[in-house]
């Protein structure tokens, strides 16, 4: 019985060296930036090369921000000598510029279309929430950016606390979503670490959030998308942790098995599917993009179904993911930072490298 149990042992051993292994060979850094799920099956995946036409002399810079309407039309928000806001059509033709010389654009940092086909773009640099209708007109303005007749605004020394949370004044603010009723929720971002709920006239109604790591706190809330619920999914990104609140900001659940969570999305439908990018950084640190740049398809308990993606520069991998769009749960975006591109990504999940 004891040469029995011995032998046991000792295979399980054996079979277990191969990840101790594979453990024991990444550095503290990779520990850190890999996501702890292993063993996800891979979803079998395409690109569509060349699917943006521009324009002759129009570039993109950084591929920060990408959306789409109900008619397929993708919209493309890029840090370039200015920040801009390019429409194309289904097909990748390229249609206009939205807002060219807004006193609103400075630094981008998402665009999402609402169900209405408004379009929404969340600048960074003047923290300000922009509503474009699908003509392109401002018709509505959250934020204020800081007037430069005051001067290069104080900031706080290292390790001091940021000033109060303003409800109507945001500190860096990252993305924007909206609950079935027309709500606005906006993740306020790199400064205030919150999210906040607006009425869909743009009236404070709530808050949740100051910096830290426990539940209900963020270390920048990065990206963020709702589903048709109104429960509101938060990718709390230095925590490396999706955090999910009801439609009132309270606290449901959190996800930390998929890595810091740089973009997600929510599909639409009777089935809808939360996608998460943990995407490499982008300082182009190949020792975090080794065991970095996938992307994840999750039920939206946070089940894992299964992942695609390998970090690089060529067509069809991926160098760092600011935001998805996921308006088709087999067809989606992505707008990378490190390779100033945005890339159509075609999913073939019934023939993922399981078998299944």
């Amino acid at each position: 019985m004891k040469n029995s149990r011995n032998r046991f042992l000792i295979a399980m051993l054996l079979c277990a060296a191969p990840i101790f292994a594979q453990t024991e060979s990444l550095t503290p850094a990779q520990m850190r930036a890999r996501a702890k799920a292993q063993n996800v099956p891979e979803i079998r995946y395409e690109a569509v090369p060349n699917f943006l036409k521009l324009p002759a002399n129009v570039y993109l810079g950084e591929g920060i921000g990408v959306a789409t309407n109900s008619k397929g039309h993708v919209f493309v928000y890029t840090r370039s000598e200015d920040t801009r806001l390019f429409e194309f059509d289904q097909k990748g033709n390229y249609i206009r510029e939205i807002g060219e010389g807004l006193y609103g654009f400075a630094f981008a940092h998402a665009v999402r279309v609402d169900s209405q086909d408004n379009i929404w773009a969340v600048d960074e640099g003047t923290n300000m929430v922009i509503k474009f209708n699908p003509e392109g007109r401002v018709v509505m303005v959250l934020g204020h950016r800081p007037e430069s007749v005051f001067g290069v605004p104080i900031t706080p020394g290292f390790g001091a606390p940021p000033p109060a949370a303003e409800p109507y004044t945001f500190n860096r603010p990252t993305d924007v979503a909206w609950d079935p009723s027309g709500n606005i929720f906006v993740s306020d971002g790199y400064g205030n670490s919150r999210v906040v709920k607006y009425d869909k006239n743009g009236r404070f109604i709530a808050s949740v959030g100051t910096k830290g790591s426990e539940p209900g706190q963020f270390n920048l809330p990065h990206t963020m998308a709702a589903d048709a619920k109104g429960n509101i999914y938060v990718g709390d990104r230095s925590n490396a942790r999706i955090q999910v609140f009801d439609d009132d900001l309270k606290p449901k659940a959190i996800y930390d098995q998929v890595g810091a969570p740089w973009a997600v999305c929510v599909t639409p439908g009777p089935h809808q599917y939360l996608y998460s990018s943990n995407s490499n950084p982008d300082n182009n640190n190949s020792e975090i993009m080794a065991v970095t740049g996938e992307v994840y398809k999750m039920e939206l308990d946070g089940t894992i179904l299964g992942k695609f993606g390998k970090p690089g520069k060529q067509v069809g991998q991926f160098s760092t993911i600011h935001e998805l769009d996921c308006r088709g749960e087999n067809e989606l975006m992505t707008a990378e930072i490190t390779a100033w591109r945005v890339q159509k990504i075609v999913l073939h999940p019934k023939q993922s490298s399981n078998g299944k």
